[in-house]
């Protein structure tokens, strides 16, 4: 386990001084733009959110001084527009813009530019204009991750149909949007947090936005939601998931920013009239992930359920195996120790083996990024002792 150490977290290779290339930026007269120009990729993202936040930039590679000559670019070549208000500030398409995307990719667009959607006509007050532009951050993670979210990257939704299922690999995402074209069957859903869902090969998670604090939530509602995505991956109405996987579960996803505000959700209890997030079991598995670039790794592993065993094999390497006669939740055994292999940091499962600490009064250890240390333990205390996984070296050895 030569990646086990407790070194400080280093700066990613991209984020290098000197080491972002400048995209090439082809806009001309005409209507034409390199569609590999990270231009295009900035005005892609804010036609399929309908406002795009400045937290996209790093997802997209882009240094402090491109990107000022970027935008200023774009706004000067009417394509895009600053929208602010409520001392927010948001990014949006001009007419200009919207109608350049449609000629360069319509299939790729249309769908976001029809009607009074809020894509083509983003709303003004500001919760409406918050979640839009989370949801940019939540499409710029996925897509730095090569998880595809444009429609003709991906197979219907409820298409049924094995043969369409086929032709993409998984994982894919769906926004709320897509789900929630069934109609009438979506009414009770409507108010659901959720941006959409991201299917895997072993799970389906729900994918929610947080930001630095809990989210508004209703049990009831969300509840519903897993209800719903249940029957229909029984009916197999999702890429004939069912017939690969019989166990697929459902769990909840959270992005946030900073890490801290992980601990603020494990330690929320709901708020006035229980309004906000709290650990409520309405899904069995809530797992956290930072809106950042260690996040992106991390979105990755959970993707991957061969690379997720690799990993847990040689963290158990050193370790015996799990106690059934202890009676807490853990994974293995150190020494007299239970450990608990938290990388994925689902939520629920930390809280539990928390309380389950305190209540036989004894110390457990964890396993996790190094970029998860900090929290977990401010979160743990003298409960538990921490061992990190190196990020850097994880990346170079899996993903390079």
């Amino acid at each position: 386990m030569g990646f086990l150490v407790s070194n400080p977290l280093p700066v990613l290779p991209e984020f290098q001084s000197g080491m972002v290339k400048s995209a090439h930026y082809n806009y001309k007269k005409e209507n034409s733009m390199d569609t590999s120009s990270k231009a295009y990729k900035l005005l892609s993202l804010i036609a399929i959110s309908g406002e795009c936040s400045k937290d996209v930039y790093p997802f997209l590679y882009l240094t402090d001084s491109y990107n000022e000559k970027l935008m200023t670019r774009l706004k000067s070549d009417g394509l895009i527009k600053i929208h602010y208000k409520d001392k927010l500030r948001g990014i949006r398409l001009t007419r200009r813009g919207k109608d350049l995307l449609l000629s360069l990719s319509p299939e790729r667009f249309s769908y976001y530019f029809a009607d009074n959607s809020e894509t083509n006509r983003p709303r003004s007050d500001l919760p409406r204009r918050l979640r839009l532009q989370q949801a940019s951050i939540a499409y710029a993670m996925l897509q730095c991750a090569g998880i595809p979210v444009y429609p003709e990257e991906k197979s219907a939704l409820f298409s049924g149909n094995p043969q369409d299922s086929a032709k993409f690999a998984l994982p894919l995402f769906y926004t709320a949007r897509e789900w929630k074209e069934l109609g009438a069957e979506t009414i009770k859903i409507n108010n659901s947090r959720s941006l959409g869902i991201l299917l895997c090969e072993d799970a389906l998670y729900v994918l929610y936005f947080t930001g630095d604090h809990p989210i508004k939530w209703e049990y009831r509602t969300e509840l519903r939601l897993k209800a719903f995505l249940n029957y229909h991956l029984k009916q197999d109405m999702f890429l004939g998931l069912c017939q690969k996987n019989t166990d697929y579960p459902i769990k909840a996803l959270f992005l946030g920013n900073p890490m801290e505000s992980a601990k603020t959700l494990m330690e929320s209890n709901g708020g006035y009239q229980k309004s906000y997030f709290y650990l409520d079991g309405s899904f069995d598995f809530m797992h956290f992930l930072p809106a950042s670039m260690e996040g992106i790794t991390l979105l990755k592993l959970l993707c991957s359920p061969a690379l997720q065993s690799t990993l847990d094999s040689l963290l158990r390497s050193d370790l015996e195996p799990a106690n059934p006669d202890l009676g807490l939740i853990h994974d293995a055994i150190k020494g007299t120790t239970p450990v608990l292999l938290s990388y994925n940091f689902d939520m629920l499962r930390l809280s539990r083996f928390k309380t389950a600490l305190s209540f036989h009064e004894i110390t457990g250890h964890l396993i996790c990024f190094d970029f998860q240390k900090d929290t977990l333990q401010s979160y743990f205390g003298d409960l538990a002792t921490i061992e990190t996984i190196d990020l850097a070296k994880f990346e170079r050895r899996f993903f390079h």
